[in-house]
C-alpha cells in the first residue's frame, strides 16, 4: 500500500488510516456473522426440525468454532504472521457464509457454522491487536475502537439485509429468489465483504512487531519509516527489539508468571485481569440482544417485522455510541468508560428486569407485555446497549490489543480470546432454555448482578493504559 509521505516525515495517518479501514473488515464480518443468526431462527427450526436446545446448539455452534479460533489465532499469529492468519480468518468466513446459505443437511450447516466461528475468533482478536501495533500510541484507543463500530455496522448490516429480506420474500421462510428461502439468502449475503476482506489483506503490511520478533528488523524498519517516518522509525525499532527477552521467541508457556514472580496459580495476573475483562463482557448479556433480538421481541409481544426493525435501530444506537467513545476514550482513558459503563448497565438491565416481570403468560405459555412496558423494555434495552457500546463494546477489545507486553501479547490474546468466546457460547446456549425455564425477568437479573460484580472488579484490578507505548506494558 503506498504512501506520500516523505520518509524523514512524520506520523502518515493516511497510510495507518487505511491499514485500519482493511482491518476493521474483520470486525464488520465478525458481527454480520453474529448477527444475520438473528432473523433465520424460523427457517433453522422448519428446515432442520430444531428443538428450543436444537436451536440453541445450532445458534452456539458458531461460538464453538470463536472460542477454537480465538485461542488458535494468538499463537497462530506468533509463527506465521497476524496478516497471514487474517487472510486464512477471511477465506473461512467466505466459504462458511456460502455452505450455510446453501446446506441441505443440519450437520453440514453446523460444520460451516463453526468454520465461521473460527474466522470470527480469529478476527476478533487479531484485528484489534494488529491495529494496536501499528497505530502510535495518543490515537491508539480510537483506532481499535474503529474495530467495534465495525462489528456493530456489520450486525445492522445483518439485521437491514434480514429485514428487507424478510419483506421481499413475505416471511423468512417464504421462497425468495433462486428456488431459496429468504433466510439462506441472509447467509449468502456476507460472501461480498468476506471476499472484499481476503482481496483487501494483500494490500497491507505486516506488523512491525511481529516483525522484530521473527528477526526481520530489515522489513520492520521499512513498515516503522511508512508508518512514522525514518527517524522516529529507527528509534522506534530499538525500542520494540529491546522488549523481547534475548533470542526467546513467544509460546503459550508465556502466560504462566517467571519462577519467584506474583502470580495465581502460576499465571501472571495481567492474563487474569485479561480473562476477567473478556468474561464479564458476556456475563452482562450484551449478546443475548444480538443473537435473540428478533425472539426476545416477539417474547415481548412485538411482531416479526417490528422485531427486525428494533434490531436495526439498537445496531444504530449502538454505532452512535462508540462515536462517543471514539471520541473520548484517549481523552478520559479506558478505566472511566469501563465504570461508566457497568454502572449503566446495572441500572438498565434492572428496568428490563421490572418490565418482564409484569408480564402476563398467554395460553401457550409465552410471555406478554402491556403496551406500556414493552414500551419501557424497548427503551432500557437500547439505552443498555448505549452504555455497553460507550464502554465494555469497544473498551475490552482495545485492552486486550495494548495491556499485554509485546513478549506474550499473542499468547495473552489466545487465553483471553478463548475465555471471551466460551463464555460467550455458554450464554447464547443457555438463554433460550433459560428464558422458557425460569422466565426473561430471571434471566435478566443474573446479567444485571453480573454488571454490578463487573464495576468492582474493574475498580479494584484494571490499571489505565491510556496514552502508555506498547513496550511500557508490564504484566
Amino acid at each position: 500500500m503506498g504512501t506520500n509521505t516523505d520518509k524523514a516525515g512524520g506520523t502518515n495517518l493516511a497510510l495507518i488510516s487505511a491499514i485500519v479501514g482493511v482491518a476493521t473488515i474483520g470486525g464488520l464480518l465478525f458481527g454480520y456473522d453474529s448477527g444475520a443468526v438473528n432473523g433465520t431462527q424460523p427457517g433453522l427450526k422448519s428446515a432442520f426440525l430444531l428443538t428450543e436446545g436444537g436451536l440453541g446448539f445450532t445458534v452456539g455452534s458458531l461460538l464453538i468454532g470463536c472460542f477454537i479460533g480465538a485461542f488458535a489465532a494468538g499463537t497462530l499469529a506468533d509463527a506465521i504472521g497476524r496478516r497471514n492468519v487474517m487472510r486464512l480468518a477471511a477465506l473461512l468466513f467466505l466459504i462458511g457464509a456460502l455452505v450455510q446459505g446453501l446446506s441441505e443437511s443440519h450437520t453440514i450447516f453446523v460444520i460451516a457454522r463453526i468454520a465461521g466461528g473460527m474466522a470470527v475468533g480469529a478476527a476478533s482478536v487479531l484485528s484489534p491487536a494488529y491495529i494496536s501495533e501499528v497505530a502510535p500510541a495518543n490515537i491508539r484507543g480510537r483506532m481499535t475502537t474503529v474495530q467495534q463500530i465495525m462489528v456493530i455496522t456489520g450486525l445492522t448490516a445483518a439485521f437491514l439485509v434480514n429485514y428487507v429480506l424478510a419483506a421481499a420474500a413475505g416471511e423468512s421462510t417464504n421462497i425468495f429468489w433462486g428456488g431459496l428461502q429468504a433466510w439462506r439468502w441472509m447467509y449468502l449475503a456476507q460472501a461480498v465483504p468476506a471476499a472484499i476482506f481476503l482481496l483487501a489483506l494483500f494490500f497491507i503490511p505486516e506488523s512491525p512487531r511481529y516483525l522484530v520478533a521473527k528477526s526481520r528488523d530489515t522489513e520492520a524498519l521499512g513498515v516503522l519509516t511508512s508508518l512514522f517516518g525514518e527517524v522516529v522509525a529507527k528509534a522506534k525499532l530499538t525500542e520494540i527489539r529491546n522488549s523481547f527477552t534475548g533470542d526467546h521467541r513467544p509460546s503459550l508457556r508465556d502466560v504462566v508468571a517467571p519462577a519467584g514472580a506474583k502470580s495465581f496459580l502460576g499465571i501472571r495476573p495481567i492474563v487474569w485481569v485479561g480473562i476477567m475483562l473478556a468474561v464479564f463482557q458476556q456475563l452482562v448479556g450484551i449478546n443475548v440482544i444480538f443473537y435473540y433480538g428478533a425472539t426476545l421481541w416477539q417474547l415481548a409481544g412485538f411482531n416479526e417485522s417490528d422485531s427486525l426493525l428494533i434490531n436495526i435501530f439498537s445496531g444504530a444506537v449502538s454505532i452512535a455510541a462508540c462515536f462517543i467513545c471514539i471520541a473520548v476514550i484517549d481523552r478520559i482513558g479506558r478505566k472511566p468508560l469501563l465504570l461508566i459503563g457497568s454502572a449503566g448497565m446495572s441500572v438498565t438491565l434492572f428496568v428490563m428486569v421490572y418490565a418482564f416481570s409484569q408480564g402476563t403468560l398467554d395460553a401457550e405459555g409465552a410471555l406478554v407485555l402491556s403496551s406500556e412496558m414493552g414500551m419501557v423494555a424497548v427503551i432500557a434495552a437500547n439505552l443498555y446497549v448505549v452504555f455497553f457500546n460507550v464502554s465494555w463494546g469497544p473498551v475490552m477489545w482495545v485492552m486486550l490489543g495494548e495491556m499485554f507486553p509485546n513478549q506474550i501479547r499473542g499468547s495473552a490474546l489466545a487465553v483471553a480470546g478463548f475465555f471471551q468466546w466460551f463464555a460467550n457460547y455458554l450464554v447464547a446456549q443457555t438463554f433460550p432454555v433459560m428464558a422458557i425455564g425460569i422466565g426473561l425477568a430471571a434471566s435478566y437479573s443474573f446479567y444485571a448482578v453480573c454488571a454490578v460484580i463487573s464495576f468492582f472488579l474493574v475498580q479494584r484490578f484494571i490499571v489505565e493504559t491510556k496514552g502508555k507505548e506498547l513496550e511500557e506494558m508490564e504484566g
